[in-house]
């Protein structure tokens, strides 16, 4: 039945002088599910009662429609251009005209979102942008020339602390719940303070060494010379032939990589140094793919020595197949193209 219809069967048995208690029971039993509820029936019964004699809804005067000229328009894009982070309330309050008329004319004719700014790891010079455009351009021909030969030749490798406990992320902490249940809470919690830090050299064909430093150390030119050394002995025990066809070693420009002692390490050992520009995290296989997905894992997890730590990483990376480190590798065509495309700004992960 139609709303009228219904309300004309409520002013009917109202007549008959049934309660809306009564009324409501009885359009149950004949509708079911259908029905009106208790409280509408009521609320009828009491405008019948008051003395109103139509089924109809009530003539609403609303607010007048507003026309949507391209003045409007021009002077909300002129609003939101002065101050990005406006509110639709204050540009309503500024322009005139109502909130959903503002909406309307962000979404629909402009073609504007709102979304939250990104975090970069530093401004970038017009230099260092430029730099980034030209070490991309430089890889990526040569990347292209041959793409196999470029990925058998590569070696990268980045350091990175991993924690005796990282608290999980809001988004992994979400679960399904009953629209009536109340929500879930979950406490802030700060990383632990012990910690280990590992250094990962890896190819296309999976992890080569891994390196933990022991407390008390630092990382240093002469540190890390060495490390290439063993490398080298690495590289020549479990990649046979990678040596004689050559090592391209792609690592960011970290006073430790780029130490007097560190470079002449990698060229006695016999590695090209591959380029890379500076502040560029984004450009590091080992940052915007290996570690994300090593943290992800064990974010959540407690361990309660260095020991468990250095457990966890190495049980991560066993379980990772060959295809796996071999498209984080790949993943770096389409970032050095995509760089050229934002002319050197930041991309994101």
């Amino acid at each position: 039945m139609e709303k009228t219809e219904q309300r004309a069967v409520i002013k009917y048995l109202h007549l008959k002088n049934m309660t809306p208690k009564e009324i409501h029971a009885d359009m149950t039993n004949t509708l079911g599910n259908n029905a009106p509820s208790y409280s509408k029936v009521k609320e009828w019964c009491a405008s019948f009662k008051r003395g109103r004699t139509s089924t109809e809804d009530d003539h609403r005067s609303g607010r007048p429609c507003e026309v949507t000229s391209q003045e409007i328009v021009d002077f909300v894009l002129d609003t939101v251009m002065q101050d990005r982070r406006t509110t639709i309330r204050q540009i309503a309050q500024t322009c005139g005209i109502s909130k959903s008329t503002v909406e309307r004319i962000l979404h629909e004719k402009l073609n504007l979102n709102k979304v939250s700014a990104r975090w970069v790891p530093r401004m970038l010079t017009a230099d260092q942008k430029r730099r980034r455009v030209q070490v991309s351009q430089e890889l990526l021909v040569e990347y292209r020339a041959n793409p196999e030969s470029f990925i058998r030749h590569l070696v990268t490798q980045d350091e990175t602390w991993v924690h005796h406990f990282d608290p999980e992320t809001k988004a992994q902490s979400m679960q399904w719940k009953h629209q009536g249940s109340p929500a879930p809470k979950k406490f802030k919690v700060a990383a632990s303070s012990g910690k280990v830090m590992a250094s990962i050299f890896w190819d296309d064909e999976g992890v080569i060494m891994v390196d933990y430093l022991k407390t008390g150390q630092t990382i240093n030119g002469e540190y890390y010379a060495n490390e290439l050394r063993n490398l080298r002995e690495a590289i020549k025990n479990k990649r046979r032939g990678k040596l004689r066809r050559g090592v391209w070693l792609l690592q960011d420009n970290a006073p430790v990589h780029t130490a007097q002692t560190s470079v002449q390490a990698a060229t006695s050992c016999g590695f090209r140094i591959l380029p890379h520009p500076a502040y560029s995290p984004d450009l590091a296989p080992s940052d915007f793919y290996l570690f994300p997905n090593l943290k992800t894992e064990l974010r959540g997890k407690k361990f309660q020595a260095d020991e468990d730590v250095i457990e966890g990483v190495e049980e991560f990376l066993e379980q990772q197949e060959t295809d796996w480190y071999r498209k984080g590798l790949q993943k770096l065509e389409e970032r050095w193209t995509k760089y050229i495309e934002v002319r050197g700004d930041y991309v994101e992960k």
